[in-house]
């Protein structure tokens, strides 16, 4: 199998064809569209298991980083707040 296949055109509207098109016609619509997936999914280049581990490795680092730093912010501006309320007697 090729890498590029040609995709199909749509014939032009017409009035018999979109007569044959609607509703009447969802099985032929559904199995149209099934094969369209199918064809879209053989050109998918799926991720191998290591590119995987190591994405999600990066993930999860990244989330644990970034939520220890808005910890350390949020106690930081919790601080700040209580010692101006404490400052103006408004605590």
């Amino acid at each position: 199998m090729s890498t590029l296949e040609q995709t199909k055109t749509a014939p032009p509207r017409t009035p018999e064809r979109e007569a044959s098109g609607g509703v009447g016609n969802w099985w032929g619509n559904m199995r149209s569209f099934l094969t369209e997936v199918r064809n879209e999914m053989r050109r998918v280049t799926w991720p191998s298991r290591r590119e995987v581990y190591a994405t999600t490795v990066v993930v999860i680092l990244t989330s644990i980083f970034f939520g220890v730093y808005l910890w350390g912010l949020d106690l930081a501006l919790t601080w700040i707040v209580g010692r101006i309320f404490g400052i103006f007697g408004a605590a």
